[in-house]
């Protein structure tokens, strides 16, 4: 069956010596996984190896068979032309990291409309922006909404977040509740859109402490989900 669709690259390796296999996020089947045979060596083919950058954005027309692991791509199309997200340093720093948390999180062979349109959209808009030190920090916690543990919003007033139970809370029970200024910045980005970013100013020292309890959080909720293996070299390049 000849499918056309919509597809977000979250990671490629190499396979052999002129193959790769290549993950991507699509919109009409979830998560896929393709072999690319020869694309290393095979510079006229359709589909070419330069394409696969983290979290570009393609069309492919796949010749898709159920139950198999890997998929065959027969073309393949830029749907998006990033201006700056590939090659300013800072930003292809953050495209490295949220490519190995969405490889990480999303398992679904399965299409979910929603959540592609986040992640296509909120890419877009910080290809086209100066100023975004904080997207990673949204971006995560607008995620967890799409995977369903997203914290609740009812009694922000309290002085405790429960990261556990992903609500707020009087009192401090155990080592997943925080408060402070982690729980302040929560408080801030909850009501907080991609275009108002610029006016949430943290230093680095929040940034990477924020950073440290979202992944904890992801953690907490979803069984499967590691820290980044980029996570380092990320925030060094932030810091």
């Amino acid at each position: 069956m000849l499918i056309t669709t919509n597809a977000i690259v979250l990671s490629k390796l190499k396979y052999k010596d002129n193959d790769l296999i290549v993950k991507c996020y699509t919109q009409q089947l979830g998560i896929v996984d393709f072999l690319l045979r020869g694309v290393l060596k095979n510079k006229k083919s359709n589909t070419k190896a330069a394409y696969f950058q983290p979290l570009s954005q393609l069309q492919l027309s796949i010749h898709y068979k159920e139950n198999r692991s890997l998929q065959s791509i027969s073309d393949t199309k830029v749907n998006q032309v990033y201006s700056s997200l590939h090659t300013h340093v800072l930003k292809s720093a953050i495209v490295m990291f949220l490519s190995e948390v969405l490889s990480s999180t999303l398992k679904e062979e399965e299409p979910n409309e929603t959540l592609f349109r986040y992640i296509e959209t909120t890419l877009l808009w910080l290809d086209e922006q100066s100023e975004f030190s904080n997207f990673h920090l949204l971006f995560l916690l607008n995620l967890s909404k799409y995977l369903g543990f997203y914290p609740e919003t009812t009694h922000m007033e309290c002085s405790c977040f429960n990261l556990k139970e992903g609500k707020f809370e009087t009192n401090q029970h155990d080592d997943y509740t925080i408060s402070g200024e982690n729980l302040i910045l929560l408080k801030q980005l909850l009501g907080t859109t991609f275009d108002a970013l610029p006016t949430v100013k943290i230093n680095s020292k929040q940034r990477q402490s924020f950073l440290s309890m979202m992944l904890l959080y992801f953690e907490l909720h979803l069984g499967s989900f590691k820290p980044p293996k980029s996570l380092q070299i990320f925030n060094q390049v932030f810091n």
